[in-house]
């Protein structure tokens, strides 16, 4: 009996073994890595497209043909943002001065104290622009002489019957102060010994001018030649009416220039834009919109 049980043992301890020995002998599973998606290179990623802005600011005069070139300019610069503002001559003279613009618009004649103040800056003229005087359409005259002009702005004459008109009262209409649409007019009709009637209605811009002299009785004021329409009067000065080509041939006494200006030499996308302007498809905006081209 004892041999039985020795010979059980033995056979018991013998398949233990071979059990173990098949266990070891088994590959062990090594984890297959989950798949993952390929990274992009540097070289295969699309680069970003850099965008440019202009800031122009100053004469509400020009501010309108700015916003046309603005626009063209960007149609076929995707990338170049344009923000055009107004604030008047004085303002875009004094932006491009302390380099608060890229570009500043003034439509006169840059004074010499300002070259003084901001002697880096330089100007250039991208269209002339004549000013009409102008009245309310039921007004019966029809031509002015400077001195007549300088006399109803000035404030001594004050009744259209002076100048051959009915008998009424006239209302002056005048730009602010820093126009530079004033400024010009006081220039070039005023001079420096008469100054603006006290008891002128002074707008903000050639728009609200036109407004208040086509709806308000007896009216004179004046306008760029960019903002005539048959909703007011144009009247002749020496008899010489005011229209784009008397002013073209030196006729018409009333022409100012209208002036975009830099801090420095233009660089870069400013000089792009301004070589736009200056160019035949930038000159014909300004043809088209009833200024004078300069090339």
């Amino acid at each position: 009996m004892k041999n039985i049980f020795k010979v059980a043992g033995n056979l018991f301890a013998l398949l233990m073994v071979v059990v173990m020995v098949a266990a070891c002998a088994q590959p062990t599973q090594t984890p297959v890595p989950e798949k993952s998606e390929p990274q992009p290179t540097q070289e295969s990623q699309e680069p970003a497209v850099s965008s440019e802005t202009i800031t122009i600011a100053g004469s509400t005069t020009i501010q309108p043909l700015a916003e046309l070139f603005a626009e063209e300019f960007m149609a076929k610069n995707s990338n170049v943002r344009v923000d055009v503002q107004g604030g008047g001559s004085s303002v875009g003279v004094k932006a491009a001065g302390q380099k608060t613009a890229d570009i500043g618009m003034a439509s006169r004649e840059i004074k010499d104290s300002e070259m003084t103040e901001f002697p880096e800056i330089k100007v250039f003229v991208i269209a002339r622009d004549g000013i009409a005087i102008v009245a309310n359409a039921d007004v019966a005259v029809d031509n002015l002489t400077i001195e007549q002009i300088k006399g109803i702005f000035g404030g001594t004459i004050t009744n259209w019957k002076e100048v051959g008109g009915a008998d009424a009262n006239i209302i002056v209409v005048s730009r602010e102060e820093g126009s530079g649409t004033r400024s010009a007019f006081e220039e070039m009709v005023l001079g420096e010994e008469v100054l603006m009637t006290e008891t002128a209605i002074l707008q903000p811009s050639n728009g609200s001018i036109r407004t208040t002299v086509s709806t308000t009785p007896n009216a004179v004021g004046y306008l760029s030649f960019g903002y005539l329409d048959d909703t007011v009067k144009a009247i002749s000065v020496e008899g010489v009416a005011p229209t784009e080509e008397n002013a073209s041939n030196g006729s018409y006494p009333v022409v100012r220039p209208l002036n975009m200006i830099t801090f420095g030499e233009p660089q870069g996308i400013v000089k792009s834009f301004l070589d736009y302007i200056l160019s035949d498809l930038g000159q014909g905006i300004v043809a088209n919109e009833g200024y004078l081209p300069v090339k």
